[in-house]
């Protein structure tokens, strides 16, 4: 139990040393290679016209950098929650290792079955593996069928419930992104409108810069804080399915389980 902690713990910290990490190289990118000098006219980073997309950028505001952080975040991990989901499902192929796992199964080989989910590995195969070891012991003690069947969907929702948090750690940052993207977004729009509309206010002629530099703020936020929420939106989304497929897998390798066992006590 303290193991587990103690990987819960590293594990979290892990996560919101990321979202630091992706904030602060986002700022890095925003302040430095956006802002250099470079890439305004006549260097002057503050008043000077965009001469690149990266000078556009730039004066999209403090912003910016934020948005950046969250897209990285979004990035980071979903890459990291691909290959997690990749390695839970084991090392062959996964549909084809449930079939073949129900034939068995159904055979009344179980500990060939076992064999197979020794091989597999994977949150499907761990959960299979319990739930074989159970109905071993369910056997042993003559259990009736309902009784049987109560035991091995217990052992089945407590193997689950183990796999799990791996299974569906960090995609509350994900689903986060989704709203966080959007929302800051929409911060930057209307702070970049606030700017465009200062500079029209501006005693005399309109200050072009000015206005320039606030709907230049409004539209790069608002791209920016969509496409951050587009992406975390599709791999939520993705993500989630696979999850559900797992879990679909494990149930279904379940229920044949338990037929098999009423069909033996059947035959008794």
């Amino acid at each position: 139990m303290k193991t587990n902690k103690s990987k819960v713990k590293v594990s979290n910290l892990f996560s919101a040393l990321t979202m630091i990490i992706c904030l602060v190289i986002g700022f890095s990118l925003w302040k430095f290679v956006m802002g250099d000098p470079s890439n305004f006219e006549g260097g002057n980073v503050e008043s000077g016209t965009p001469q690149n997309v990266l000078g556009m950028v730039y004066h999209g505001g403090y912003i910016v950098p934020v948005l950046m952080g969250l897209l990285l975040m979004t990035l980071v991990f979903s890459i990291e929650r691909f290959f997690v989901l990749n390695r839970s499902e084991g090392k062959g192929n996964l549909s084809k290792f449930v079939q073949n796992v129900q034939r068995k199964i159904t055979e009344g080989k179980m500990a060939e079955a076992k064999q197979m989910c020794d091989k597999q590995k994977g949150s499907v195969a761990n959960v299979i593996h319990s739930a074989l070891v159970k109905y071993d012991e369910v056997v042993a003690e003559g259990f009736d069928s309902e009784k049987a069947s109560e035991m091995i969907g217990t052992e089945i929702e407590e193997a689950t419930s183990l796999e799990m948090p791996t299974l569906e750690k960090n995609m509350v940052i994900l689903s986060t992104m989704v709203s966080l993207g959007t929302l800051f977004g929409l911060l930057g729009t209307v702070t970049g409108m606030i700017k465009a509309f200062r500079g029209l206010a501006t005693a005399g002629a309109p200050d072009q810069v000015q206005l320039a530099a606030g709907i230049s703020e409004a539209l790069i936020n608002t791209a920016t804080g969509i496409g951050t929420s587009i992406l975390a939106t599709i791999a939520y989304n993705f993500f989630t399915s696979k999850i559900d497929t797992l879990t679909y897998f494990v149930d279904e390798a379940g229920s044949v389980l338990t037929n098999a066992y009423r069909k033996l006590k059947g035959q008794k």
